[in-house]
């Protein structure tokens, strides 16, 4: 019996998916997997990581003005908790008043890219995704 590319592709796929499920199937009241994906599935902390990677270097309020509708609260909690992950860094410089400036870590851009990666495939998929929705909303109507 042959196996094509495709079959190799889903091969692959399941051997991936069996390791992220490790066996299991049910699930566990706290995943680490899937606390570190609600983090940039968020949309504040999206915005800030696709404005930080675009920008670069970026003041608070430069950043809160970027993203629209974010409170200085939102911010702050939403800059704080991608500082603990490790994927900005806050850098403080001793002036009057205080700066202070947010970038990307290395860990950041790499999350960066594959945000890029999945925005790339959503962009390629548009079509196809509306008109499935189409098809689906003609069926339930």
């Amino acid at each position: 019996m042959d196996v094509t590319i495709a079959d190799n592709q889903q091969i692959e796929l399941q051997k991936k998916l069996q390791i992220f499920f490790q066996g299991k199937e049910e699930h566990h009241e706290f995943c680490p997997v899937r606390d570190i994906m609600d983090r940039f599935g968020d949309k504040w902390s999206l915005l800030a990581i696709l404005n930080l990677g675009y920008s670069g270097k970026t003041r608070f309020n430069e950043l809160k003005n970027k993203i629209d509708g974010i409170s200085q609260r939102m911010l702050t909690v939403t800059l704080r908790t991608l500082e603990r992950d490790g994927l900005i860094e806050r850098k403080v410089y001793a002036e009057v008043p205080p700066r202070v400036e947010y970038d990307l870590t290395l860990l950041g851009h790499s999350l960066l890219r594959k945000i890029l990666d999945l925005a790339q495939w959503a962009s390629g998929n548009v079509d196809e995704i509306l008109k499935a929705r189409a098809t689906y909303d003609s069926k339930i109507q």
